[in-house]
């Protein structure tokens, strides 16, 4: 999406944009609506009649029964037209709201990584599921609700100008006074709206910081600290309301007292008119009864400012999403890899504008091959599988895979093409069998279990309750590290890509399935090109190539021989390796 498309944008053209397929439903709940107004308005004329005829001392009841008939009638058609105008608003409002939800998410997925990363988590699931979901009520009765109510009362103001117009003048004489008052009170409102779901984004934020954070908080002692913090957020949140309130609240009240009282202006009026003989009693009756019911229409739609005002805001925090620059990618891939080897060129990039990271990186990676990358923490091992795995865009240089820019291979081809397994992977709240299904669409449960076996899940899995059928948690968080890891791996498996990359994949893993994992590893990555990132050298010592990154640049390359024989970086660091290593096996390391 362009970046100026979801700019200035009419509140109906958002709803038309994500209505899609539902826009008649609109369309037909706005006419069913009006049809609705135009019914409840219809008793007023009636009971118009009525006072006329008592007027006129008719007694008989048959002059009033059809009167009586018609009003139940209006009524009647009244409740069902707002019924099937409500129904048809829902089920558009619904699709629309789903719509926005799919097209954030697909935006997530095409913008980078680091973007992503920098809007609070909080901040995200407020918009996509709070704030999103409260405007069901303002889209499912401002599109027929607000529209209905501002045609019926037009075409009644027609009517009673037909009996005078003069008196018809004289019944919106309060209006736009009440007008003027709400505009004075809805002076700035936009800004006020924002500011006040700003302090409630905060206030979401520190929450869910102060949950995530709550082993931490109860070791370290800091539970007073951080949940003054929270009360803080808590407090300022419910302070922007307050102030706000208190200085709309003056002139909503005299919007809402001066609007409707239509007979301050009717009734000098009219009985000037009616003294002076220029209106009749009837009429004089009938326009007094109509006028009461020419604005009550219009106090409805005059109660809608805020939600208006809300719904605004929050398109305005969604087209702010929807603005956020694509990673580019062709629709179709037109030039398919020769092979699956890959190529880096000059590659620099940095996660800000100021930082840089990788420093004009360039290596090549054979398609078949074991490639690791070792190195301090920090140097950019990660941020190379990363960019790798297209998780973000370099600044300067290229990735290629087969010959071809990763940049001119379509997201759906090239996900196809990739497997990637992080130390921290994420787990679904869902069953241990969707977690691993998700690497291959369709795949058996044979299959799923197969690939659960190769990675030494099987049998822990079956010793929980459910076996795979054990919902996992949220992010997981019903298993522990290395079973998460394990899991990952699994899914990795099934899906089955040409590519793999394992960044510190078996950080979390015992060392006897961290072996029964490595040789399953080797069987899955047979023919395929495996990028590897590990801290224990020892992993990755038999690595067709091992790629030292030091500060962000390729230090130096080459088989663990030939690396060990140039006595660097990498001498050093096999060194200390083996050091470690035979201090914790005599027992004297301390973790």
């Amino acid at each position: 999406m362009k970046e100026a498309s979801t700019k200035k944008k009419s509140l109906i053209s958002w709803i038309m944009e994500f209505a899609n397929t539902k826009r008649s439903l609109y369309v037909a709940s706005v006419i069913l609506a009006t049809c609705g107004v135009i019914c409840s308005m219809v008793p007023y004329y009636f009971v118009g009649r009525i006072v006329q005829k008592l007027l006129a001392h008719e007694t008989g009841f048959s002059a009033y029964q059809w009167d009586f008939v018609v009003i139940a009638v209006a009524w009647t058609l009244r409740v069902l037209f707002h019924a099937a105008s409500t129904a048809r608003s829902h089920v558009a409002t619904f699709s629309v709201l789903g719509n926005i939800r799919k097209a954030i998410c697909t935006k997530l997925t095409r913008v980078p990584l680091g973007d992503v990363q920098n809007i609070p988590s909080g901040a995200l699931k407020n918009i996509i599921v709070e704030r999103v979901d409260s405007m069901e009520t303002t889209l499912a009765h401002i599109m027929p609700e607000a529209t209905a109510n501002i045609v019926a009362p037009i075409l009644m103001f027609i009517f009673l100008c037909t009996i005078n117009w003069k008196l018809a003048l004289a019944s919106l004489i309060t209006f736009p006074l009440g007008m003027a008052c709400m505009m004075v009170m809805m002076k700035d409102q936009a800004t006020k709206w924002a500011n006040c779901m700003e302090k409630t984004r905060i206030l979401n934020d520190t929450a869910v910081e102060y949950v995530n954070g709550i082993e931490v908080i109860k070791a370290f002692g800091k539970s007073d600290g951080s949940y003054e913090k929270f009360q803080t957020a808590a407090k300022e949140g419910a302070q922007c309301y307050v102030d706000w309130m208190r200085t709309s609240i003056v002139f909503f009240t005299a919007a809402m007292t001066i609007t409707p009282a239509t007979l301050l202006a009717v009734l000098p009026i009219g009985g000037f008119a009616y003294l002076h003989g220029s209106v009749t009693t009837a009429d004089f009756v009938m326009v007094i009864i109509l006028a009461s019911g020419l604005i009550t229409p219009l106090i409805t739609v005059m109660a809608y400012h805020d939600d208006w005002t809300k719904a605004h805001v929050i398109f305005d925090e969604v087209g702010q999403l929807l603005d956020m620059k694509d990673m580019v990618r062709p629709e179709r891939t037109t030039e398919k890899p020769k092979d699956f080897s890959i190529t880096l060129n000059n590659v620099r990039f940095g996660y800000g504008e100021d930082k840089e990271i990788l420093h004009g990186v360039s290596l090549l990676m054979p398609a078949g091959t074991v490639n690791a990358l070792v190195g301090p923490s920090g140097s950019g091992k990660s941020t190379i599988a990363r960019l790798i795995a297209s998780l973000w865009d370099v600044k300067e240089g290229s990735i290629q895979i087969g010959g071809v820019d990763l940049r001119n291979i379509a997201f759906a081809d090239f996900s196809q093409m990739i497997a990637y397994v992080s130390q921290d992977n994420y787990l679904f709240n869902t069953s241990v069998r969707e977690n691993i299904r998700m690497g291959k669409k369709g795949a058996t449960d044979a299959e799923v279990e197969e690939a659960a076996k190769r990675c030494g899940c099987h049998e822990f899995i079956m010793a929980l309750e459910n076996g795979y059928d054990t919902v996992v948690g949220n992010a997981g968080g019903h298993l522990s590290g290395g079973e998460r890891q394990r899991i990952a791996i699994a899914r990795a498996m099934l899906k089955n890509a040409p590519i793999v990359i394992l960044d510190e994949a078996t950080a979390y893993t015992d060392p006897e399935n961290e072996a029964l994992i490595q040789r399953s590893i080797a069987q899955m990555v047979q023919g395929k090109t495996l990028i590897v990132i590990a801290h224990r050298l020892s992993t990755i010592k038999d690595a067709d190539q091992i790629f030292v990154i030091k500060d962000g640049s390729v230090d130096s390359k080459g088989t663990h021989r030939e690396l060990l024989g140039q006595n660097g970086l990498y001498k050093r660091m096999w060194d200390a390796h083996v050091s470690a290593r035979d201090e914790a096996e005599g027992g004297k390391a301390i973790v």
